[in-house]
């Protein structure tokens, strides 16, 4: 299954409110948590594949993945796919 990552994530042992913080001082808290998880590189490409846009997954803000997103479609663009 696809999400099987998701039950071996730090996060799990954790209030979820952790990874969806109302400030800058929340994100860092998260980042830390996600920096030390096995499973931080599943987790990113869930959210950047699922356009998960609130939150911290796999140790990257909204913002983060927004940026992420962006240059990856501006890397398709100009390398001449769509």
């Amino acid at each position: 299954m696809e999400s099987d990552w998701m039950a071996r994530g730090k996060c799990r042992e954790m209030d979820p409110t952790v990874f969806f913080p109302s400030d800058g001082i929340g994100v860092q808290i998260a980042r830390r948590i996600c920096a030390e998880c096995p499973m931080k590189a599943p987790c990113l490409e869930y959210a950047l594949a699922n356009r998960v846009d609130h939150g911290v997954w796999g140790g990257t803000s909204e913002r983060e993945r927004r940026r992420i997103l962006r240059a990856h479609r501006l890397s398709r663009l100009h390398s001449g796919h769509n």
